[in-house]
């Protein structure tokens, strides 16, 4: 297992160049990694992290003891828990990586020219790629995986919270690199908890690094975009709104309302604000709202939505502009299509929203005239994840527009290059 460094200062910024000098000294030799080099070492990890699920399991109990002692919140001790399913489902998303194409070399477009220059458009991996990242030590799997199959070394920071289980799981993905031959120096994770260290990264480790994905709440993504000197695939917050239109069908209704918020609180595609067609106030909104409490959840409601249904807590302005990851849902009555919208489109953070209806025409003006990253019909917002898209994992949700947006998967994280192929010509 990982070797923690417990020094911290100038030691710090030492550590971390000899880091981002090794990271570049293995980003070329993966760029040229054969595809079945990558398979072989994602397939080993996911075996290796299967065998070693009690080590994993034992680590992760010392970062729960640690965190409960901490005192950190129900949502946070959530994303840090690791179960034996969840171990499992580690080595199953790495196993689907595996089974993706490769997108590095693959030929995105090509077209003639009239002087008979050949261009074609083709995948490259991006360089290094710096993740920072708290409380998840899925990400320690899911983010190296990634990485490795697009051919870029990556440096992972894990949250102090979960160094043991990050660095239990970090010794597997070691194992695959070696089983394939491949740089071990290829998945690397920082072994000091100083933070420091992330200032370092901020900085760009003199030049060796080349993109950051931050993966983590609103302070630690609202610092990286700040003081980041390399380009950020972010996403500050998953303000995710989920709209029943008078269309909907009820049961469908309240079955997704209740998946979408209560399935698992405290990831970015819970749904955290819910807004109900005026128009079927009557039948719709209590069933929904019944379900939702019976579930455990809290309702803050607007001052409508509280005269139908009064186990609800009134709502204020903040609770249109929160992010929960907490049993908690904001509830409001709107006009219509059109009044969801402008409801979405003031408030959202532009992660995923949610229309359930049977009205095409509803379904297609949501879908257009709604500026977000994901948009889903009659299905839950927990759907906002690479590995239900098919992508095996991600490494976060993108709410930019450059380059990468919604779930950050294998391409995402390539860049691309001109091949252009002449028989002699000369610019006249």
């Amino acid at each position: 297992m990982l070797k923690l460094h417990e020094k911290s200062g100038e030691d710090t910024v030492a550590l971390m160049a000899a880091i981002g000098r090794r990271a570049r000294a293995a980003a070329r030799p993966l760029a040229v990694a054969t595809t079945a080099a990558k398979n072989k070492a994602l397939l080993a990890m996911a075996d290796a992290i299967l065998r070693s699920e009690r080590a994993i399991l034992d680590a992760n109990a010392i970062d729960i003891s640690n965190g409960s002692e901490a005192g950190l919140s129900v949502s946070f001790m959530d994303r840090l828990k690791l179960t034996p399913s969840r171990i499992k489902a580690m080595a199953d998303g790495i196993r689907e990586i595996a089974a993706l194409g490769d997108p590095v070399g693959d030929v995105i477009a090509e077209w003639d020219r009239p002087n008979g220059l050949h261009i074609e458009r083709v995948r490259t991996p991006l360089g290094v790629v710096g993740v920072i990242y708290e409380s998840r030590p899925n990400v320690t799997a899911d983010a190296g995986a990634l990485c490795l199959k697009a051919g870029n070394p990556v440096i992972l920071r894990g949250g102090s919270d979960s160094i043991n289980s990050s660095s239990a799981i970090h010794a597997c993905m070691a194992e695959g690199l070696k089983a394939a031959g491949l740089p071990e120096d290829a998945i690397q994770l920082v072994p000091t908890t100083d933070r420091a260290a992330v200032g370092e990264m901020l900085k760009g480790l003199s030049g060796n690094l080349d993109v950051i994905i931050p993966r983590g709440g609103k302070s630690l993504v609202g610092r990286v975009q700040n003081e980041a000197r390399v380009p950020v695939f972010a996403h500050l917050e998953g303000i995710c709104h989920l709209y029943v239109d008078r269309s909907a069908k009820l049961d469908m209704a309240v079955k997704i309302a209740v998946n979408a918020k209560m399935r698992r609180t405290g990831v970015c595609g819970a749904a955290e604000t819910l807004l109900v067609d005026r128009a079927v106030a009557s039948t719709h909104l209590v069933p929904i709202l019944e379900a939702l409490r019976a579930a455990g959840c809290e309702v803050h409601a607007d001052a409508e939505v509280m005269r139908a249904f009064s186990d609800a807590s009134p709502a204020t302005d903040a609770d249109w502009v929160t992010e929960y990851l907490d049993a908690i849902i904001a509830v409001k009555l709107v006009d219509g299509v059109a009044g969801a919208i402008e409801h979405i489109e003031t408030f959202s953070s532009h992660h995923t929203e949610a229309i359930i209806a049977e009205d095409q025409q509803a379904v297609e003006k949501f879908f257009n005239e709604i500026d977000s990253a994901i948009l889903l019909h009659n299905a839950s917002t927990q759907f906002a994840d690479g590995g239900e898209f098919g992508m095996g994992a991600e490494i976060g949700i993108a709410t930019g527009k450059m380059h990468a947006r919604g779930p950050v998967g294998v391409e995402q994280l390539t860049s691309f290059k001109y091949r252009v192929r002449g028989s002699g010509q000369v610019r006249p």
